[in-house]
């Protein structure tokens, strides 16, 4: 090949590169051996995939996967091979299995409520959703790494992960027996830090989640942002025929400007 030819390739490469055709994140030997050990970088085309983890509670020893509980179905195997994670060394000697989670994150692209999926469940799913409330089973879900948390800054407290759902005994519900509700609205916060003389994009250095139970309403647009409201808790429970309960899965996501370091 001559010089002429070399240069013309390398300047063809660069454009389709520049278009996002061959476009492929240049990663350092640290990134390859320990990943999440060294930041990573996104510009505004990119998009973050979200990870899910084990469905776990202190309470009992029995772990189960995200995608068996009466969820949303997980992304298509095309989309998981382009985003597919490696591990760090210490998810691999603890034999953590990672799934795809079925909520996006386009970078900086904020999203109001969003309607995932619509499913019906009963019978034996029905009591073993409200079993894993009983249990208080708990979602853990990661973003570049990093763990998604519940955070309260009047109690100044941040926990990982989200429970499945929560239980309120007839003190506060004025019925005969316990009550359980699920969490099916997950708002979230995504920290990201930008500092143009020392990298491109953006680095994300906080993953938050405030989980909200609500009854959506199934016609008209989506919801505003959900709060989490007694006279809108999503029971537990089949309707007065008998029969299974509807459950609308969505989520929401804001973007917000860090100063942390990563």
């Amino acid at each position: 090949m001559t010089k002429e030819a070399a240069e013309l390739r390398s300047y063809e490469l660069r454009k389709k590169k520049t278009k996002g055709i061959l476009r492929k994140r240049e990663a350092s030997l640290a990134q390859v051996l320990f990943p999440g050990a060294s930041p990573e970088e996104y510009v505004d085309s990119d998009s973050v995939p979200a990870f899910v983890e084990l469905v776990e509670s202190k309470k009992t020893q029995l772990p189960f996967q995200y995608y068996d509980l009466p969820t949303c179905p997980m992304p298509n195997e095309k989309i998981q091979k382009r985003f597919r994670q490696r591990k760090n060394l210490g998810s691999r000697l603890m034999g953590h299995k990672q799934t795809m989670a079925p909520y996006q994150f386009p970078v900086k692209a904020e999203k109001g409520c969003t309607p995932l999926c619509l499913v019906e469940v009963g019978g034996k799913k029905l009591r073993w959703l409200r079993k894993l409330v009983e249990r208080q089973y708990r979602v853990h879900l990661t973003l570049d790494q990093l763990p998604v948390l519940m955070r309260s800054k009047e109690l100044n407290y941040a926990v990982r992960g989200y429970p499945v759902g929560f239980k309120a005994p007839p003190s506060y519900t004025g019925h005969k027996e316990d009550e359980y509700f699920l969490y099916n609205h997950l708002r979230f916060t995504v920290f990201y830090r930008e500092e143009p003389e020392e990298f491109e994009g953006v680095r994300i250095t906080g993953f938050d989640v405030h989980p909200v139970s609500i009854v959506h309403k199934m016609e008209g647009g989506p919801d505003d942002s959900p709060v989490n409201d007694p006279e809108t808790y999503l029971a537990l429970r089949s309707g007065s025929s008998g029969e299974d309960m509807k459950i609308l899965y969505s989520y929401e996501v804001q973007w917000e400007q860090s100063d942390i370091p990563w």
